[in-house]
């Protein structure tokens, strides 16, 4: 080392390996409310340490080492408790796929933090290195050694940290807190080369999709009928603030109308598969039929096939189809993944006039008036077209609180007693004007389009503060997700769902697991299967709905059963034994050879299945 310093060089590392460790543990706990455990800083300290020697002793000089040695342990343990603040589980391997989206949204010195820190990372891991040492080479040499390790037989290394330090898939915090940044990092990168998916052989393939339809329930469809437009709009962030038990509000957010066509809809709901963010989850499912398990955005890597969704089967009937959402075309692989799904058109934010902005965010009536103009100028607007739109306004912003154009849209929503989490009063006058432009759009719609078939559900819960921090005030969630009843998992994941079958009018769809849209939308429009909605068919018509490492099952009667790892009761069992097939068949056909894909050729995989699954079944299937 080319510095001097007071502190032997020997013990350099340790000394300033503790100091940061501290100091990023001091931030985790004061900012975010993370509090790494004592047993878990016990196991966690020592692989700090034996990283910083191997850091120190393949570095060019003190300085550069220990700038190098900070960053790395704030970006490790302070990246962590923001992420588990804002999403309720920490940084996984998978979250590499998301950086550039992540990118895209920063800006300002938010931007400047998060590209500075890995810009300066990259730069000194590239020009700190030097080789001249036997020291260096050995350090070198132990870190490749460790890394093919951890990537060429990742099965007994975790298989060995999971039974001496444990593994929680459904409650990723805890694994967290008792484990540290570093020690838990290593087990998930471990875990992450363990189950890389393998795309299923023909025989497990085919299996699974006869196993599952056999055992679908099926709902009567429409008689056949001409092609009429369809609208599906998702609406960010849409939820109910009077939800939020504890908290009094001057006046409904929502609105008496759109109140009474929620009545009408017989207060149907959505369960998503996200919480606060990941939008891209919500439309997959809402678009493809098959639920997302894992804490990952599914269009950047683990949907590379085109696959029939319900773009391309609309269009197979004779639909114009289009998606229009004002933002960044590429952000989330959209551009990819909306091809891949059979759309035609993709009208993004260079498409649409920016004539009426919430800060960045295109407003919600500005949106819908310009899809219609647009639809309506399309080279064959005679033709009935699915207009799939995707609204960006309600967005949560890291630099402003669910932004709004104070003039255009005034607060006229006010906590009655003072709501001590800033986000909950800003959230429920965003959610306001969502709906009244919503209400606007959908009575104009109605008048001018009667026969259309209308679906608009919200994505997601709102962001209403770290560490579910409104939820926690208004008495309506816990702190962490490990602490959920089976109740509050429910409401974790449930937002407001409309059906309006054209004249006919508003339809009751019941507590609905989001997978299970498409196929209500196409038996609404009197489009019979085979098609690959088929498959997530319930088999007693309950809501499945899984999410990370655990799901739950709501029936009809509203009773929520939790179904965790270790749970052993029959419906856990079966409805595991279930999603383990569903989410077999959806890897075949989205990332897999498409052995299961429903076609109509005798010769087909689905011909095959359905003579397994006999007669009486495959009549209900097709009819």
């Amino acid at each position: 080392m080319s510095a001097k310093s007071r502190i032997p060089s020997f013990l350099l590392p340790a000394v300033s390996a503790i100091l940061a460790y501290g100091l990023a543990y001091l931030v985790s706990n004061l900012f975010f409310s993370v509090t790494i455990f004592p047993h878990g800083i016990a196991r966690d300290l020592p692989f700090v340490l034996f990283f910083s020697y191997l850091l120190f002793f393949l570095s060019r000089n003190i300085w550069t080492f220990m700038v190098l040695q900070w960053l790395m342990i704030a970006i490790l343990y302070i990246g962590n408790a923001a992420k588990l603040a804002f999403f309720g589980g920490p940084m996984v391997p998978d979250d590499i796929y998301a950086l550039r989206s992540l990118l895209l949204i920063l800006n300002g010195w938010q931007l400047l933090l998060v590209a500075g820190s890995l810009a300066i990372l990259v730069g000194l891991l590239l020009f700190n290195f030097h080789f001249k040492r036997r020291r260096a080479w050995l350090a070198l040499g132990l870190i490749l050694a460790l890394g093919l390790s951890l990537t060429l037989s990742p099965r007994p290394i975790v298989a060995a940290l999971d039974k001496h330090v444990g593994n929680s898939v459904w409650d990723q915090r805890a694994n967290y807190v008792h484990k540290g940044a570093t020690l838990y990092s290593i087990q998930e990168i471990t875990r992450f080369f363990k189950d890389l998916e393998q795309t299923p052989n023909r025989e497990k393939a085919v299996g699974a999709a006869s196993a599952l339809l056999a055992r679908s329930f099926t709902h009567a469809a429409s008689p056949a009928q001409r092609p009429r437009n369809v609208y599906v709009i998702l609406l960010e962030s849409f939820w109910d603030p009077l939800l939020l038990k504890d908290i009094q509000f001057n006046q409904d957010p929502l609105g008496p109308a759109f109140r009474k066509l929620w009545q009408d809809s017989g207060h149907s709901t959505i369960m998503s598969p996200v919480f606060g963010g990941y939008t891209a989850n919500a439309e997959f499912e809402s678009l493809c039929g098959f639920p997302v398990v894992h804490d990952d955005v599914k269009f950047e890597r683990r949907m590379i096939n085109a696959a029939p969704c319900l773009p391309t089967i609309l269009e197979e009937n004779d639909f114009d189809t289009v998606v229009s959402h004002p933002n960044i075309p590429a952000f989330w692989n959209r551009i990819n993944a909306y091809r891949r799904m059979g759309f035609k058109t993709y009208w993004s934010i260079k498409d649409f006039n920016l004539d009426d902005m919430n800060y960045k965010f295109l407003s919600d009536a500005s949106l819908y008036r310009q899809v219609v103009k647009k639809s309506a100028q399309r080279e064959k607007p005679q033709k009935a077209v699915f207009n799939y739109i995707v609204t960006y306004f309600g967005h949560w912003d890291g630099s402003k609180i669910y932004p709004r154009n104070e003039e255009s849209r005034p607060q006229v929503i006010h906590c009655i007693n003072e709501c001590k989490t800033p986000e909950i009063e800003s959230y429920a006058n965003a959610v306001h004007y969502k709906a009244k432009e919503l209400m606007e759009f959908l009575d104009d719609l109605r008048i001018s389009d009667p026969d259309a078939l209308i679906v608009a559900f919200g994505d997601h819960l709102p962001f209403l503060g770290g560490n579910f921090q409104g939820y926690v005030e208004a008495g309506t969630l816990t702190s962490a997700r490990g602490k959920f009843t089976p109740e509050m998992f429910l409401t974790y994941v449930s937002t407001p769902l409309i059906v309006i079958n054209g004249k006919r009018g508003p339809v009751g769809l019941g507590h609905l697991p989001l997978y299970q849209l498409p196929a209500r939308i196409l038996e609404l429009l009197g489009i019979s299967p085979p098609t690959i909605m088929s498959y997530a068919g319930s088999v007693s018509g309950a809501g499945v709905r899984p999410l990370w490492g655990v799901h739950f099952i709501n029936s009809a009667t509203d009773k929520v059963e939790l179904c965790t790892e270790t749970e052993e009761s029959p419906t856990c069992k079966a409805s595991t034994a279930w999603l383990d097939q569903l989410l077999t068949v959806g890897i075949d056909i989205f990332q897999g050879k498409q052995y299961s894909l429903p076609v109509s050729d005798e010769s087909s995989d689905l011909a095959k299945v359905t003579t397994m699954i006999g007669e009486k079944d495959t009549e209900q299937l097709v009819r």
